[in-house]
């Protein structure tokens, strides 16, 4: 059992070495940290977008429907 657990720690640490890491270690606070602020950033302006534009074709659409139905 303790062998299996050396070769599974052995292992881990392999393969976390064969890793990227998304910043350098030498970098220090939020600069630490600046490829998972850009994504996040371009993340939230992407959704914002594609919500203005399903909220434009739905209210366009929806005035379009409640025209047909009135009519």
């Amino acid at each position: 059992m303790i062998s299996k657990t050396k070769l599974f720690a052995n292992e881990v640490k392999a393969e976390l070495a064969k890793a990227t890491w998304p910043w350098d270690a030498q970098d220090k606070g939020f600069k630490k940290y600046k490829e998972l602020t850009d994504s996040t950033i371009i993340v939230i302006v992407a959704m914002l977008l594609l919500g203005g534009f399903v909220a434009f074709w739905d209210l366009i659409l929806s005035t379009i429907v409640s025209f047909l139905i009135i009519k």
